[in-house]
């Protein structure tokens, strides 16, 4: 039986959290392409993401530290990585670590995961390091010393590289969307709840998916338009597609053992308003 084929009974759920680590202020028309009216406050918060069943546990994204926030005028509430302590995790017990894509918000704090093999897409790594990084618009969201890491890493046997979609752990499978970056991949995940789908920065807002209005920072807008409508197909319904900076989700999934840390296997407490 190939994997297509299994049934969601062969398939293993997982638990799977998000950690709210940081936030920023900004005001609605910053978010969408298409121009907003209402100059309303939208802040944006950051998250890392924890995949917890039985091929291990994962760690999406790796978050930034406090000499990011300082430079790029963020509020840090807590290191990423010291915050797994929450759901009983140490960083030395990280083994596995999912990279959506490379900036500096989500390809951080690397070096204290020292055990942690780095699950990446081949061409994210090399639109990173390509022609494409003499254009400062594009490498503005990427932090050197971060992608260096990253080559670190590959010297050193630690990254897994995927070549377009593929299958991580079984219940885990890596979706190449790219649009934001040219090799951004979102984590679809089954829980007991159906297939969540960890959209990263495919879409930061609900509203970006929801309303066919991508966030401005974008590297080509047909790949993410394309990717709206796959990752929508992928996940068991439009609410089980998770944005990747937006305040609602914590507001609206049950708290953990933590305020800022919510389960997103659990139902939602609240319907979206626009769904």
């Amino acid at each position: 039986m190939t994997r297509m084929q299994k049934t969601t009974v062969d398939i293993p759920s997982y638990e799977v959290f998000a950690l709210r680590y940081a936030t920023v202020e900004r005001r609605r028309p910053e978010n969408f392409m298409v121009h907003d009216p209402h100059d309303a406050s939208m802040p944006m918060d950051y998250f890392v993401w924890v995949i917890r069943g039985e091929a291990g546990t994962f760690l999406v994204d790796t978050g930034f530290n406090q000499a990011a926030a300082e430079a790029r005028k963020r509020s840090l509430l807590r290191c990423p990585i010291g915050f797994l302590e929450r759901l009983g995790l140490r960083a030395e017990d990280i083994t596995d670590v999912i990279v959506t894509h490379l900036h500096y918000d989500h390809a951080g704090n690397v070096n204290l995961l020292p055990n942690a093999r780095i699950h990446l897409q081949e061409r994210e790594l090399q639109y990173a390091t390509g022609r494409y990084m003499t254009h400062p618009l594009l490498r503005h969201a990427f932090a050197v010393d971060d992608v260096v890491e990253i080559v670190r890493g590959l010297y050193n046997d630690r990254i897994v590289f995927y070549d377009g979609d593929a299958e991580i752990a079984p219940g885990i499978e890596a979706v190449l969307v790219g649009g934001h970056t040219a090799g951004l991949q979102a984590v679809r995940v089954h829980t007991k709840r159906g297939w969540v789908v960890l959209a990263s920065d495919a879409s930061h807002f609900y509203e970006n998916i929801h309303h066919t209005s991508p966030f401005p920072i974008v590297l080509h807008v047909g790949h993410m338009l394309e990717g709206y409508k796959r990752l929508l197909k992928l996940a068991s319904t439009p609410d089980h597609v998770i944005p990747g900076h937006d305040p609602l989700v914590k507001e609206r999934y049950p708290a953990g053992p933590d305020a800022d840390i919510v389960r997103l296997h659990e139902a939602p407490k609240t319907p979206l308003p626009f769904l």
